[in-house]
């Protein structure tokens, strides 16, 4: 697909999908939906990690309202059902690890989008904000989902009822998202998060995402055997082995994905 409302970059294992709307804070519009979806999903067969950003002086905006003139033409059912959903599920159900870089305003459906990711690193001047109530709506996009049990019932129903903006270092406070990064090293920061991981052991890493995604709606034995299943798939891999003999001879593992 010839994007034109992203851009994606892709190098040593890591690919970059800059959402690339800033002159307005990377809205969502149908097509960069579209377009995210296509991304991730070719990511997640050509890459080891995937890093969510946006360009300009935000992250991402929310929902594209468009203008006056077709608020009234917006279905927002079908809207979440058949645009948001297969991204978010795109993002969630990604073999590989995926880095949501905020480096700014992270609002509605925006901030709900880097949460979906498997891990969230914001720069100290970005910001997280469950806009929805200030134009009449309530949360979508996950968010009812994911924030509760990041940050708890309380905190989640405050900052949805109030729509109060979350500094970033508050969200880390939180639990809400991984850690907080000066805006002066934030790009050499990410870069070194995702090379880590596309240098690390993809099988684990994937084992990581099913088992804690699937501890919601499992109960103890379920999450044992799932743990067994998993555990049994990491260790017929060379990363088991190289990691192992690494381990023993006391220096870094070379990792392969496999």
């Amino acid at each position: 697909m010839d994007y034109q409302t992203i851009s994606v970059t892709e190098d040593g294992g890591i690919t970059t999908v800059a959402l690339n709307r800033p002159e307005v804070m990377n809205a969502l519009s149908s097509q960069m939906r579209a377009e995210l979806l296509d991304a991730m999903r070719h990511g997640a067969r050509s890459a080891r990690v995937i890093v969510l950003t946006g360009t300009g002086r935000a992250f991402c905006s929310g929902q594209d309202l468009g203008d006056r003139a077709r608020i009234a033409e917006i279905d927002l059912e079908r809207t979440l059902r058949d645009e948001y959903e297969p991204l978010l599920r795109a993002i969630m159900e990604c073999p590989v690890p995926t880095i949501a870089a905020v480096n700014g305003a992270a609002a509605g459906a925006g901030a709900n989008l880097a949460l979906a990711c498997d891990v969230v690193i914001a720069a100290q001047s970005a910001s997280f904000i469950q806009a929805f109530t200030r134009i009449g709506l309530m949360p979508d996009a996950g968010g009812t989902y994911w924030l509760p049990r990041q940050v708890g019932f309380a905190r989640a129903m405050g900052a949805m009822l109030f729509a109060d903006k979350i500094s970033a270092q508050q969200a880390a406070d939180w639990g809400m998202i991984w850690e907080v990064v000066a805006d002066d090293g934030f790009a050499a920061h990410i870069a070194a998060r995702a090379g880590a991981l596309a240098n690390g052991p993809t099988v684990a890493y994937h084992g990581v995402k099913q088992a804690l995604r699937q501890s919601y709606a499992n109960d103890l034995e379920a999450q044992l055997a799932l743990e067994a299943r998993l555990q049994g798939a990491c260790g017929q891999t060379r990363d088991f082995m190289e990691g192992v003999v690494a381990f023993l001879d006391k220096r870094p593992a070379d990792f392969e994905g496999r």
